[in-house]
């Protein structure tokens, strides 16, 4: 169930879809079929995603795009809170691109279900070139509704609202760089946390510890702020710079900076490599382990919400491949492949598992640690 990814992944398919950063030009008519496959932790997600892009005569694109993650989940949270499951969520979005002068509207919706939680988003993008074409301004804003349910309990459905609000600056610097500013607020509201999740407190008797229901603050506000720069080097390659800060109510801090490099090679290949950093503290309530079972108003133990690290290292391959069968509206396509590992440490979040209460001193458990291993896989076709 994805209760904090769902809202992740709608915004950046609205990015995708509304062209955020582009200036005043249409998208190319394309489509891409993509499969992908993540796996760590004890979570492997898999599955295809098709998008669809075409203009409609010289002022208008619409996009179509169609996602499904098979998910099966056995992780340290399920494996110690509940039982290892399988599911299935579609996503289904429609996105239109208006092109009038030097400006681009862009306006969508977004469509995301699976058995425990549904989701629709709809947003809007307004991005216009200022300057004689050396700054791009975008402004945009997404309104979702969620709903969370539970296995086994029909009867459980409990409402989450989303508002993202943002704004972003493209400005070219020199002849070979560019720089990219962004600014992102999101509001929530409603019931923030996952029905299957529990928080765990010391028990009575000495050297034993107790589980209860987690309990969230129903609103929260995180704001995000980005920089990019790009430099074009001389021979034909690229590097990239990225750094971003997230800070929210309910006290987390997070940092997150990364490096590409992308080189072309050989006429019709691109290579890419990239390393990404990212680190957060704990929020406010968030325990591994408690004193008491009403130590506070709020209490969690949810990992994504605990003090930890992530270090990413990816490389990527694009091939333009020939079009034997080629006709007047085929124009191009490419294969390309890419994969990342991530590795992940936490500071504050151990590991229970074959250490059932009673067997240990509670919070003497070894530190959770995981690696995730992420497969991407998709063609591309101009025409």
């Amino acid at each position: 169930m994805h209760v904090k990814l769902s809202l992740r992944n709608l915004l950046a398919l609205a990015a995708l879809a509304g062209g955020l950063t582009q200036a005043a030009v249409l998208p190319e008519d394309r489509a891409d079929v993509l499969y992908h496959h993540y796996e760590g932790g004890g979570v492997t997600v898999e599955g295809p995603s098709v998008l669809v892009r075409k203009k409609v005569g010289e002022s208008v694109s619409v996009a179509a795009n169609y996602y499904v993650d098979m998910i099966s989940s056995a992780s340290v949270d399920v494996l110690t809170q509940a039982s290892p499951y399988k599911e299935r969520r579609e996503q289904k979005s429609l996105s239109v691109d208006y092109l009038h002068g030097k400006s681009i509207y862009s306006a969508g919706y977004v469509n995301s279900q699976e058995p425990d939680y549904q989701s629709k988003t709809a947003f809007f993008n307004v991005s216009q070139d200022l300057f004689g074409d050396l700054t791009t301004v975008t402004l945009g804003y997404s309104q979702g509704w969620d709903t969370v349910g539970k296995r086994g309990d029909p009867s459980f459905a409990q409402p989450v609202d989303r508002r993202n609000f943002r704004i972003g600056v493209t400005q070219v610097i020199t002849r070979n760089m560019l720089l990219g500013l962004n600014l992102e607020t999101t509001t929530e509201e409603g019931y923030l946390q996952n029905p299957y999740r529990s928080m765990r407190y010391l028990g009575p008797v000495s050297g034993t510890y107790a589980t209860g229901p987690e309990i969230y603050p129903r609103t929260r506000t995180g704001t995000a702020s980005a920089a990019t720069i790009k430099y074009y080097l001389p021979w034909r390659a690229a590097a990239e710079g990225q750094y971003r800060f997230f800070t929210d109510t309910w006290g987390i801090r997070a940092h997150t900076a990364g490096l590409e490099y992308t080189q072309p090679a050989w006429g019709k290949w691109i290579f890419t490599g990239r390393y990404r950093f990212y680190t957060q503290n704990a929020a406010t309530f968030y325990s591994d382990l408690f004193p008491s079972a009403t130590y506070q108003n709020f209490m969690a133990r949810d990992k994504e919400f605990a003090a930890y690290t992530t270090n990413t290292l990816g490389v990527g391959g694009s091939y333009q491949f020939p079009l034997f069968f080629a006709s007047q509206w085929l124009k191009k396509g490419t294969v390309n492949l890419n994969y990342d590992h991530i590795m992940i440490n936490y500071k504050d979040f151990r590991d229970l598992r074959g250490f059932p209460p009673g067997t240990v001193i509670p919070g003497t458990e070894p530190l959770y640690s995981s690696n995730a291993n992420v497969i991407q896989l998709f063609f591309s076709f101009w025409y």
